[in-house]
This record gives structure tokens, sequence and C-alpha cells, in this order.
């Protein structure tokens, strides 16, 4: 062997012993193991990743890094599934062999991860970043809205091109990924209601910039207008506005995702004019880390999904997102004084809702944060009165549990006028833009009525017939549309299914009865099943059904949400067959979301907590259990 043979085989030995050692279990069960800075490890997080081709996912590991850096007694373990599920589910299979504490995983393909997800969370918790697996077998999801992100998306495009119109092209990411899927289906629901913009082609780019310049550059001599170019990300439109130029076209608008900082990310390509505009889409990397901490650390109040916020970042709106952002680090900077928040509540219709305030209360208390506290009688003339009173008296943050969805855009403009942040609470509104409140904390409604058809599907397997009463909740309120809309959407797949009668209980024990009296003067026995938006009806339900001579539970079904402990006694003594959660313990999470916004965080937009099915087999086991 000659002398430089030997020498290639000894640096061939040296590199293998180091990657060898690179993959070695980071954290040992005795705690010898030392951390960056000499600490002891104290958690070992893996974290397993799709594919870093995509430079998104790479800030994604950069922001985890960056965050655990912040936490000494912490190590972590990242694998790169180079866009293959198949290599993905070894990589969680070795890190859970490494005998991690907590797995971080952005799946590669969504079903294809459920399985090994699952079976992670068996062992472990598990933090799902970006991609939803199917089910609900995770401890936490955190991700963007990219339904929501492409329509924003389609509409600055409809702003772009104004009444005329013109065409468009739309360069999206990689075939077939949920991303690439969500923000196409946001975007072309925007554009297409328009009537006069249209989709000239669509290019796959795989989230490249070259490969869309190229891919562009074939495309638009085929085309003589060309008035906007939509990408799915900022690296894509950089190409797009690349190939346009080099071929003369400088009328062409190119509009992006992503809105990262630094000198090559979109906010500068914005600031630059490159860009007529682009979305924020954070990675979560960061929120992940501080939620697995929290996880570890077994906290209170942990939710079931992060959903993150998404900006519109314009040449006009760049410097009112900056200053918003010095505004929250200038709070985080503040020193002494109370923290003081207004509550105005929807009432107390229903022992959930009693139950909801002793938890905001209880919350408060124990953060040492000044609560004023006023409920709304169902009225909401009084909760705006309500609401403009606390703009009145300058607290640091105003939350709500709206009555009604709509007709709330004046009073929010007005706190944001006022520059005090709105915090949703259990119920969402609609018609105004997300920028007028800070996040949303509850239940995910539309969730809840799919649960309640599908437990009633299993239930009813092979029935001919299911007639169904619905007792719905307040009309115009958030929870009894989506609780409705839920239940309608899978009900689609069940011919079986007819709603016999439907109608508002308000929410109330009282008017729950009344409307299943009505029911039954009408239909009587061939009512088969009642579907309560909430237990407080179901529980009034139930006393109609005895007083008409039937026995709930066993001749009519009933199935109800919110599983309260008067819902579990029903379904002990056999009249309530399901309960379907949303807890209104929503205390923690709320004075936690105050704390984080004080402390110049910028909070998502919609925290959802995390909630179960109970059916009545359950009941026993459970009913100890319940706070509420």
């Amino acid at each position: 062997m000659n002398r430089h043979g030997k020498n290639n085989r000894i640096t061939a030995i040296a590199v293998l012993v180091i990657l060898l050692l690179s993959l070695l279990p980071a954290g040992c069960r005795d705690g010898s193991d030392q951390a960056a800075g000499g600490d002891k490890v104290k958690y070992l997080i893996g974290v397993s990743q799709a594919n870093l081709i995509e430079p998104w996912r790479i800030l994604m590991n950069e922001e985890i890094k960056d965050e655990a850096a912040n936490h000494k007694d912490l190590r972590l373990i990242f694998t790169d599934a180079v866009q293959s599920s198949n290599k993905q589910i070894k990589d969680v299979e070795e890190l859970l062999a490494q005998g991690i504490d907590l797995l971080i995983i952005s799946p590669n393909d969504s079903a294809a991860l459920t399985p090994i997800v699952a079976e992670a969370y068996k062992k472990i918790p598990v933090i799902v970043l970006d991609r939803a697996v199917e089910g609900y077998d995770y401890t936490l999801y955190i991700g963007p809205d990219n339904v929501l992100i492409g329509r924003d998306a389609g509409k600055l495009v409809a702003e772009l091109l104004q009444k005329q119109g013109g065409n468009v092209i739309e360069i999206q990411g990689l075939s077939g990924s949920p991303p690439v899927r969500d923000r196409s289906e946001g975007f072309r629901e925007v554009v297409g209601s328009t009537g006069h913009i249209n989709i000239l082609g669509t290019i796959i780019a795989d989230w490249q910039r070259d490969k869309a310049e190229d891919k562009l550059a074939e495309l638009i001599p085929r085309y003589p207008r060309i008035d906007v170019i939509f990408a799915q990300n900022d690296y894509m439109a950089l190409g797009a506005y690349r190939a346009t130029r080099k071929l003369g076209r400088k009328d062409v608008k190119v509009v992006g995702i992503d809105g990262f900082a630094g000198p090559t990310g979109g906010l500068k390509l914005v600031e630059e004019g490159i860009l007529e505009g682009t979305f924020t889409c954070p990675t979560g990397g960061r929120e992940a880390v501080q939620y697995a901490i929290a996880i570890l650390n077994h906290e209170r109040g942990i939710p079931k999904k992060i959903i993150l916020r998404s900006n519109k970042m314009t040449r006009e709106t760049i410097p009112e997102y900056l200053q918003a952002r010095e505004g929250r680090q200038g709070n985080a900077s503040r020193t002494g004084g109370r923290i003081v928040v207004g509550f105005s509540q929807v009432g107390a219709e229903s022992g959930w809702r009693i139950a909801n305030s002793e938890s905001i209360k209880q919350a408060a208390k124990d953060e040492g944060i000044e609560l004023l506290f006023v409920e709304a009688d169902q009225r909401q003339e009084k909760q705006i009165e309500t609401i403009r009173s606390f703009i009145e008296q300058k607290v640091d943050v105003i939350a709500f549990a709206p009555v009604v969805a709509t007709g709330w855009e004046g009073i929010l403009k007005e706190a944001k006028a006022a520059g005090i942040p709105v915090i949703l609470s259990d119920r969402a509104v609609e018609g105004v833009e997300p920028s007028l409140y800070t996040t949303f904390i509850g239940g995910d409604f539309v969730e809840e009525g799919r649960r309640a058809a599908r437990w009633l599907a299993a239930k009813t397997k092979g029935w001919p017939t299911v007639n169904i009463v619905e007792l719905e909740g307040t009309i115009g309120s958030a929870p009894a549309i989506d609780r409705k809309k839920g239940f309608d959407e899978i009900s689609k797949d069940h011919p079986a299914f007819k709603v016999l009668y439907s109608a508002s209980g308000d929410f109330t024990e009282v008017q729950g009865k009344e409307a299943m009296q009505a029911a039954l003067a009408i239909y009587g026995g061939d009512i088969q099943v009642v579907y309560a938006h909430n237990d407080d009806m179901a529980l009034g339900a139930i006393q109609a059904i005895e007083e008409f001579g039937l026995k709930p539970g066993r001749d009519i079904l009933v199935v109800s949400i919110d599983a309260t402990r008067a819902a579990f006694k029903a379904m002990l003594e056999g009249k309530l067959n399901c309960a379907v959660e949303c807890t209104p313990l929503l205390g923690p999470q709320l004075m936690q979301a105050v704390k984080w916004h004080m402390a110049g965080r910028q909070l998502p937009i919609r925290i959802i907590t995390s909630e179960e099915v109970f059916p009545a087999e359950l009941a026993a086991q459970e009913y100890s259990s319940r706070r509420y």
C-alpha cells in the first residue's frame, strides 16, 4: 500500500468514528451526560424533519436550535428524512430506541406517518409541526393555517388587479404536499369568486428558486399578457421575478409567502420592490421547544392545537408590523405595575358557563392579574358597552366571549386604535380582519360536531333509519353555527341520518326541554336520536322524553357536547349515551396568553384546547375526576 492510500484509509476511519460518535444517545438516564456549557442533560428531544431541501424547514431547525440554547439542560437529536416517508418512519424508530423524552416531528406525508406518530404517542409526548397527522394521537400540533394564507394571497392579488381583473400564474411547491394543496385551495377560492381573474397555468417548482426561474422562463413566451405571478414561497417568487425581468416583462407583479427577515428574506424583497407583497408563515420551531419544556415539566393548560398567525407584508404594512413588534418588546421591558385584564362574559346561561367564569377568575388570582369581570346577560349591546368601558379605563388586555359571531368590527377597531389587544375566549367572531384581535382560545366547535356524528354513526351502524332531533344553541353564535356544520359534514356520508326537527334551545335547560316537547308533539315515537349542542339542553330534553313516557338513553339515544359532571351523572343513570368534551377550564390558558403578550411574544391566531369523547361506557371511571 502506498503512503497516500494509507493516509486516505486513516482519514476515512476517522470520519467514520466521528460520525458514529455523533449518533450515540445524547441523554443517559443516570443524569451523567453533559449539555453544552457543562450542564447536566435533563431532557433529550428528538427532532424528525421531513427534508432540508426547503429553506423554510432549514429555518425551522435553526429556530429550534436557537430556542433550545436558552435551556442548558436540554439536548437535541436531529434527523432528516430527505422527502422519504419510509426513512422518516425509521428515523422515529431510531429516536425512540435512543431513549428520547419527547418527539418533535414535521411529517413528510400526513397519512403515511400517522401510525408511527400514534405508536410514539403511546410512549412519550409528541409535538407535530406544520403538517397534521390523521386523528388525535399526539400531544400538541403547531402549524400555520395554509388555507387562510392562500385566501389572503388571493385577496392581495385581487387588490393588485382591481376591477379590471387580469391573468395570473401560480407557482406551487412540492407536488401533493398539504401546504401546497391548502394554499392553492384558499388562493383559488378567492380569485375564482371574483369572476374576472384568469389563472393561465400552474408550475411545480418544489420550493426551489432556480427551478421556478427555469420553468417560468419556458412558460412566459406562450402568453403575451401576464399580470401577476403568485408563488407559494418567497424563494420561488424571487425566481419568478428574475425570469420575468430577463425576458423583459417588467410589468409583471409578483407575490410570495414566508416573509423571512434578513438580507435575502421576503421582507427585504418587498421593501426593495422586487415583490409586491408576501405573508409571514412562522415555522413554529421556537414555540415547539417552549411547549416541549412546558409538557415535560407537566405544566397545566397545554392546548391540543396552536394555529400560528400570518401577517400581510407590503410596503405599507411592514412599518406597522415592525412597530407592533417593537411595542410587544416594549411590553417585555416594562417594569412594575400590575397587569389589568377586562373580561366580558356572555352570562351565566349554563353550568358550563359558570365553570368557565370561575376558571377565569381563579386563574387571574393565581397569576396576580387584576381582573375586571362583567357579565353581558346574553346581550350583545351590553357586551359592546362593557368593552368600550374597558377601553376608557385603559386596561392592558381585553378578553371576551362573544354573545353572537357577527357585529364586532366597530368595537374591535376602537380597541385597536387605543392600542389595547383583544383576546377571544371560547367563541370566535366572523366578518372581521384577524388583525383586529390577538388570538382565539377555545375548543374546535366544528370538530366537536364531527365527533358527535362519528360516535352516532358507529352506534347506529346497520340501522335503516336514524331519525334525529337537533337542539341548537343560541342563534348566530359560533358554537351553534360550527357544531351544526361539523355534524352535517359527517352526516352527508351516512344516508340513514335524517334530521326530523331542529330548533334553538339557547343553550339552556328550560328551552332545551321546551324544544324537545315541541318535537315530541309532532314526531313522538319516530324520534330515535337527540343531538344537543350542549349538556344543559340535553338534560332538558331528557326531562321531556321521560314526561312523554319514553326512556332516554334507550328508546331515544341522546348525545351532547360539553361533558360536564351533570352529563356524566346522566350517563351513569343510563339516560345520556355520549358526551363530547368542550372544556370550560380556559382560565389558565387565557392568563398565560396575557402574560406572553405582555412579555413581547406574538400570540398564535388560534389556541385550541385538548378535548375527548366520553361514551356512557367510560362514565364511571371518569366521573370522579370531573372538575366541572
